[in-house]
């Protein structure tokens, strides 16, 4: 099996349908596109958002089903009125439509959460007792820290030693295990080879959590291909900003698990003691559900699913590529990369300025040039220290925030044109020449 193989960056589009068609089918707006925004000397210029791998603007179709959906808006699971009956109907097919988004199997459970970190937090807490949770340095604190046991790994020098860390470090393991990793990179855009990767944890008897928050906005993603055991993603990095993550999984551990909330709607019946659910999905959706966050992240997976990938990916990939040259063009700035330039990515460049902060960097493309970008260590720490070749013992900057062991962080999706991609290089180029 290559190390390389992750999902098809392309995939094949539905029977009876050309390539060309599924290209010429438009690709969604996003809401705030036409947003002016004040710089420095009172003038207002389009907003250049490139800051999308921290929050993605909302999808119009998104709004449009959240707005379709309020008029009825009412209680979920039980009302027997109309209202309540006709939401809980559009809750529960807001399930179904995101189990077929990720291609997940029919019986895996569909939970709805906060986000990313709430999800996986939600499956730290149903782990089996003893289970060991394998996981590189190079992850996003939501999977770096859940864990009451853990074997963290050193960043990978190339897929296949990341394959072949993963592999020695579960056959040192005894009892219960979980793999843990990211599908594509928060900091550099990477992608990781997640088939290989599950395919060594199931070899060893464990299972693989994969947080796909950065991939699912830019490729397709099937977990019953890939033979994922759990995967875990945003509401708000899917432009669909409404509150609502997902995990999605096997049954039985959820099953088993000490359920997330205590409360109504977990629970059979309560005497005494409670008798909870053995179904994981009311099991740990206590109390009233995010209905509209639900709605809103099944809209989005339809109109990305509409729209189809092929036209998706070959627009990001040309503004990732244009992006990418002209930082390049650029003396003084360097892209941060763990694997090369060559590695396939998503939208996410991470860089560096020589002589400037990224605070610096981040305020002065905001006030000057109404550019957003983030700056930081875009919660994580230890990835960002090791590509800036920081130790962890470097404290200046503590938090996500600016700092020496800090970098900026520009990101695309949906929405981001040719203009704001050279209107960022070319002001990166009047930085520099100051």
């Amino acid at each position: 099996m290559s190390t390389l193989t992750i999902f098809d960056s392309v995939p094949a589009q539905a029977s009876g349908e050309t390539q060309a068609a599924a290209a010429s089918r438009p690709i969604p707006a996003v809401l705030g596109a036409d947003l002016q925004v004040p710089v420095k000397g009172g003038r207002l210029v389009g907003y250049a958002n490139l800051d999308y791998a921290a929050s993605a603007p909302c999808l119009e179709p998104v709004s449009a089903a959240v707005a379709a959906a309020l008029p009825a808006y009412s209680s979920v699971h039980r009302g027997a009125g109309y209202a309540s009956q006709l939401t809980t109907a559009r809750y529960e097919q807001a399930r179904h439509t995101v189990r077929a988004f990720v291609g997940a199997r029919p019986d895996d459970a569909v939970i709805f959460t906060r986000n990313t970190t709430d999800a996986t937090n939600l499956l730290a807490g149903c782990l089996p007792a003893g289970t060991t949770t394998v996981v590189f340095n190079t992850e996003h604190h939501a999977s770096l820290l859940p864990w009451r046991k853990s074997v963290r790994l050193a960043p990978p020098a190339f897929p296949g030693e990341a394959v072949r860390a993963a592999d020695e470090a579960l056959a040192g393991i005894e009892g219960p295990k979980l793999l843990v990793v990211t599908a594509a990179s928060n900091v550099t855009g990477e992608l990781w080879p997640i088939a290989a990767l599950a395919h060594i944890a199931h070899r060893h008897g464990a299972r693989i959590l994969v947080d796909a928050a950065q991939l699912v906005p830019h490729r397709r993603l099937n977990l019953t291909a890939l033979d994922l055991d759990y995967v875990a993603f945003s509401g708000h990095k899917l432009y669909a900003p409404f509150g609502a993550g997902v995990l999605i999984g096997r049954r039985d551990w959820l099953a088993d698990g000490e359920p997330y909330l205590k409360g109504g709607g977990a629970v059979r019946s309560v005497e005494d003691e409670a008798e909870w659910h053995d179904d994981p999905e009311p099991r740990h959706e206590a109390g009233t559900p995010n209905v509209l966050g639900a709605i809103a992240l099944a809209a989005a997976c339809d109109a990305l699913t509409a729209t189809g990938w092929t036209a998706l990916v070959r627009e990001e990939e040309r503004l990732l590529a244009r992006l990418r040259s002209g930082l390049a063009s650029i003396e003084g700035v360097r892209e941060l990369s763990l694997w090369g330039d060559d590695h396939p990515r998503v939208g996410i460049v991470s860089f560096t300025v020589d002589g400037y902060s990224a605070r610096e960097v981040a305020e002065a493309l905001s006030s000057q040039y109404g550019i957003g970008v983030r700056d930081g260590k875009f919660c994580a720490h230890p990835f960002v220290r090791h590509l800036l070749g920081r130790s962890g013992h470097d404290r200046e900057d503590a938090g996500c925030e600016d700092g020496t062991t800090s970098a900026v962080r520009a990101s695309i999706g949906i929405g981001t044109t040719q203009e704001h991609v050279d209107r960022l290089v070319e002001a990166l180029r009047d930085l520099v020449s100051r």
